[in-house]
C-alpha cells in the first residue's frame, strides 16, 4: 500500500509539473499584507480548472453557499468541488478556518444564535457539509481547518469529506485519489444529537488517498470515517489524532488495502470502530488482499492493518452520541465489529476501562444483508448478523485496561454467535507481567486463524457485558447485578489544542505567484 500510494503521488505530482506552465494560482483573502484576487474559496473553486492551485490566506471564512451536488439537495455544501486535480490548501493550519456558522458570528462561534443549519426541503432544515468533493478525482485539502458544519435531514454534518456518490447495494466507486494534510475538524456547538456535527474527515465510495497530520473532535458519529469501498479502499491514515467523538474511527464495509499507522485515538466513547453493516453497501468490511495484491506490511498475511497506533483513555460518555454509532461500548479501545481478516500489530492499549479490543460480530436488522445471515437464530425474525472472524490480534501491548471492573473487562475479549473461521491472538503482553485471564486463554486456544469454521463461542459472561455497556436489550442477556459503566450526564465540546502542527512551507510545490517567491512564502 505504501508504495502504491507512493506511486500516486508520483503521478500526481509529474502531472502537476507537466502542466505547471498552464496551472493558474488562485488566491483568496490576504496573505501578509497582499489581496488575493477572491473574498471566498466557493468563487475561487468556481473560477478554477484542473490542475490549478488555491491558496487561502488566514482569516474566518463563513462559506455558506449551500450548493448541492446534481440530483443530491439532500446534500448541500458550504464548499462544493466537482473540478479534479484542484489542489486547495491553506497558508496556516490554525489561521485558515472554513467556518458554517454566520456571517458576523465569532470564529467557530458556540452560540445557538450564530449556528446555521442549511436549506429547507420537505419543511426540514437540511443541514450543511463543509468541504465536499463530489465525485473529483485527485483534489487535495490541506493546511486549514473547518467547523461547525452541522446535520439535519439531510446527509449532512460533515466537515470534510471526498463523496464519490452511493450506489445502493452494489459495488460503487465514484472518486479516485486524493490528499488530506495538516488538517483540523472540528465543532464547538451542541444543542442536540440530531444536529450536532456528525463527521470529521470522511471518505465513502472512494479509492486512493491518504491523510497524514490531521486533528478531529466533538462528533456524534466519528472523527474519521471511510467507508461503502468493499476491497478497493486504498486508503493511509497515517499521524491522525481523534477525540471527544463518540467513536474515534469508524469504517463501514472498507477493506482491501487500507493502513492506520501512527495515529491516536484518546477520550472517546469507543477509540475505533471498523463494521460490516447494511448502509454504505455492499457489506461485508473484509480486509483480506484481492488478488494480485500483496500485503501493505512484510510479515503480515492481511491488507488491512492498524498499526503503531496509541489507544488510550476512551472512556468518555460526555460526548455528542447519534443512532447506531451511540451503542460503541463506552471504555473501549478497538472494536471490531462483524470485521473480517483484518490485523492489529504494535499497538499499545492504555487506560481504557472496559476493554483494549472487542471481537463480535454486528447485530443489525433486515436486508440486504449481503455477507450476513438473514434472521439469524439468536437474533430472531428480521434479523441480520455479520459475524466476523480471520481478525489478527498481534504483538500488541496491554496497560491497565479494565478498570471499570465489571466481568470480562480487561485486556482483549471475543464472542461468536455462529459458527464461523476462528481470529487469532499471538505475542500480546500486559506491562503488569500477565494477560487478563481470558486473554491469556485465548492465545493459547488460537495462536493461528483457521480457514475451517469452528464452533460459535457464545461467552455468555462478555455477551452480558457488552449487551449491558452498549444499552442494548438483547432478552435474556445483558445488564448483571452488580455492573456499572457510567452514563451520559453533559456533552462537553472542547476547544482545539494549541499550536497544531502547520505545513513547514504551504508554498511548497506551488507555482510562482505573488504569496510564494523562490517556492517560499513572501
Amino acid at each position: 500500500m505504501r508504495r502504491a500510494v507512493s506511486a500516486a503521488i508520483v503521478v500526481i505530482v509529474a502531472a502537476l509539473g507537466a502542466s505547471a506552465a498552464s496551472a493558474k494560482v488562485l488566491r483568496v483573502g490576504t496573505f501578509h499584507g497582499i489581496a488575493g484576487q477572491f473574498r471566498s474559496i466557493q468563487a475561487a473553486v468556481d473560477a478554477a480548472r484542473p490542475g490549478d492551485w488555491i491558496l487561502v490566506g488566514p482569516g474566518d471564512y463563513k462559506e455558506l453557499s449551500e450548493r448541492a451536488p446534481k440530483g443530491r439537495p439532500d446534500l448541500p455544501a458550504g464548499v462544493l468541488i466537482t473540478t479534479p486535480r484542484l489542489y486547495i490548501r491553506g497558508m496556516d493550519r490554525n489561521a485558515v478556518v472554513v467556518d458554517g456558522t454566520r456571517p458576523g458570528s465569532p470564529t467557530c462561534s458556540r452560540k445557538a444564535s450564530d449556528q446555521e443549519y442549511g436549506p429547507t426541503l420537505k419543511h426540514h432544515r437540511v443541514g450543511l457539509n463543509g468541504l465536499l468533493v463530489w465525485k473529483a478525482d485527485n483534489v487535495w485539502i490541506q493546511n486549514l481547518t473547518a467547523c461547525n458544519y452541522l446535520h439535519g435531514s439531510g446527509d449532512t454534518g460533515n466537515e470534510i469529506w471526498w463523496d464519490g456518490g452511493q450506489n445502493g447495494i452494489h459495488p460503487y466507486i465514484g472518486g479516485h485519489g486524493f490528499i488530506g494534510s495538516f488538517l483540523n475538524a472540528t465543532s464547538t456547538f451542541f444543542k442536540s444529537n440530531t444536529t450536532a456535527a456528525q463527521y470529521g474527515i470522511f471518505s465513502s465510495n472512494w479509492s486512493g488517498g491518504t491523510w497524514d497530520q490531521t486533528y478531529t473532535s466533538n462528533f456524534s458519529d466519528s472523527g474519521y470515517y471511510i467507508g461503502a469501498c468493499v476491497q478497493v479502499c486504498n486508503q493511509v491514515i497515517d499521524h491522525g489524532h481523534a477525540e471527544y467523538s463518540v467513536l474515534g474511527y469508524s469504517g463501514s464495509n472498507s477493506g482491501g488495502t487500507l493502513v492506520v499507522e501512527n495515529s491516536e485515538f484518546d477520550n472517546n466513547q469507543d477509540g475505533f470502530d471498523t463494521n460490516s453493516q447494511n448502509g454504505d453497501n455492499p457489506a461485508p468490511q473484509n480486509g483480506a488482499c484481492p488478488k494480485g495484491v500483496k500485503p501493505p506490511v512484510p510479515g503480515v498475511s492481511t491488507c488491512w492493518v492498524f498499526m503503531n497506533n496509541f489507544v488510550h483513555d476512551n472512556n468518555n460518555p460526555n460526548v455528542p452520541a447519534l443512532g447506531a454509532a451511540a451503542a460503541g461500548p463506552l471504555g473501549t479501545g478497538v472494536s471490531m465489529s462483524g470485521a473480517r481478516n483484518d490485523t492489529l500489530i504494535n499497538n499499545h492499549f492504555v487506560d481504557n476501562n472496559a476493554w483494549g479490543v472487542i471481537f463480535v460480530g454486528y447485530p443489525t436488522t433486515g436486508k440486504p444483508c449481503i455477507g450476513g445471515t438473514l434472521n439469524a437464530s439468536l437474533l430472531g425474525k428480521g434479523s441480520c448478523l455479520f459475524e466476523g472472524w480471520g481478525r489478527h490480534l498481534i504483538d500488541n501491548t496491554f496497560t491497565n485496561n479494565g478498570a471499570f471492573g465489571n466481568p470480562t473487562n480487561g485486556d482483549f475479549e471475543r464472542l461468536s454467535l455462529e459458527e464461523a473461521p476462528s481470529d487469532c491472538f499471538s505475542g500480546n503482553m500486559d506491562t503488569a507481567g500477565n494477560l487478563t485471564s481470558v486473554s491469556a486463554a485465548l492465545e493459547q486456544t488460537y495462536p493461528t486463524c483457521t480457514t475451517s469454521p469452528v464452533a460459535a463461542d457464545l461467552n455468555v459472561d462478555f455477551l452480558n457485558e457488552v449487551l449491558c455497556d452498549s444499552l442494548i436489550n438483547l432478552k435474556p442477556f445483558g445488564c448483571r447485578k452488580g455492573d456499572h459503566y457510567p452514563h451520559q450526564t453533559k456533552v462537553v465540546m472542547h476547544p482545539l489544542p494549541k499550536g497544531l502542527k502547520t505545513m513547514p512551507n504551504p508554498c511548497a510545490g506551488v507555482p510562482a505567484n505573488p504569496w510564494c517567491k523562490r517556492g517560499k512564502p513572501v
